[in-house]
């Protein structure tokens, strides 16, 4: 039995998504941009306060290498493509459409007669739509190191976060790919989970405390310089070939990435980006629940939070969905008391 309270639910199939739109008319309350499990949530979040929502997914997220998610209660193990479809039917259940496609514009429009907000988003396949708000949950690239036969590895013999991978790499033979100081504590993350661990120093100076740090744990720091990475018959990791030729044999590689919010076609809002400490990369600047310093905007996810796992970043994109809500309410309560005053006076 459908409750009073809940939507009937629905199921949109992507060929559907153009007669939902037309449905909805020529404005939404929110368009989120990114279909991970940020953006999701917050769509959940507002579905569920009887927002109409769209939420463009480009089908790239971040986690897709890997082959389960891990730390998340009640989701340990489970598949990323299993969890996010999962994610897909809860908010089509409510009313809420995913689009698939990417986001080629997205800009603040004139605002109402009434004052409220208005942005455009503009598709690659030529739709455009217009919302009252904009979450943007878009994510992150990752940028390896340049070294020859590194990036083939990624998600399966090369990882970079010992709480998403670290018990399935425990003892194994790992060899941290140390391109900045912050490698260094990763050196030390991972040897919680093996005792078998070598840092090869790529491309900067190490200094003396992490010398020390890593004699101290036993972990043996080889600053030659890296030529390749050397894969085996069924292509998993090998080892890593050093200049002059040597080979150390490794089973798994970490390597700390450089992260770099996805903005595609956002640039017109205007977003604020910050650098995250220890070069790892920037972030869009935000405040309390995601909110950004362009009004209307939030951000959830990755995108501002870099080393956020799937749960913080969906619980981002709840916090989000539920402020954009509340901001909703006001702006509604602010037209119906002008409305009333005007009514009054006549």
């Amino acid at each position: 039995m459908t409750s009073p309270h809940t939507p009937a639910p629905v199921s949109l199939s992507d060929s559907s998504v153009p007669d939902a739109l037309d449905a909805l008319g020529d404005l939404v309350d929110v368009v989120v941009i990114g279909g991970g499990a940020a953006g999701l949530n917050s769509a959940l979040m507002l579905v569920r306060s009887l927002r109409s929502v769209v939420v463009i997914d480009s089908g790239d997220p971040r986690n897709a290498p890997a082959e389960g998610i891990h730390g998340l209660l009640g989701n340990e193990g489970t598949p990323p493509a299993e969890y996010l479809e999962r994610g897909r039917e809860e908010v089509r259940r409510y009313g809420g459409i995913i689009v698939p496609g990417e986001v080629t514009s997205a800009q603040a429009a004139e605002p109402s007669a009434d004052g409220d907000l208005r942005f455009t988003v503009d598709l690659a396949d030529g739709r455009r739509l217009t919302a009252r708000r904009l979450l943007v949950a878009t994510g992150l690239r990752d940028e390896l190191p340049e070294i020859p036969g590194l990036a083939r590895h990624w998600g399966h013999g090369l990882v970079h976060c010992p709480f998403c991978h670290g018990y399935e790499v425990r003892g194994e033979a790992i060899g941290i790919i140390a391109t900045r100081p912050a490698s260094l504590h990763q050196a030390l993350m991972f040897r919680q989970l093996s005792e078998d661990i070598t840092v090869f120093v790529h491309g900067f100076e190490l200094d003396e405390d992490s010398r020390e740090r890593c004699a101290a744990r036993g972990i043996p720091v080889i600053e030659t310089g890296i030529e390749e990475i050397v894969a085996s018959d069924d292509g998993s990791v090998a080892g890593v070939r050093l200049v002059g030729g040597e080979v150390v044999p490794r089973t798994v590689l970490v390597a700390a990435t450089v992260m770099h919010p996805r903005l595609e076609g956002l640039d017109a809002l205007g977003l604020a980006i910050e650098e995250v400490p220890g070069g790892m990369g920037e972030k869009i600047s935000s405040g309390f629940a995601g909110a950004t310093e362009v009004p209307g905007v939030w951000v959830a996810g990755n995108v501002t939070d870099p080393s956020a796992q799937v749960g913080p970043s969906a619980a981002a994109g709840s916090l989000a969905g539920g402020h954009i809500n509340g901001m909703l309410v006001m702006a509604d309560a602010e037209a119906a008391v002008a409305a009333h005053r005007e009514r009054s006076a006549a």
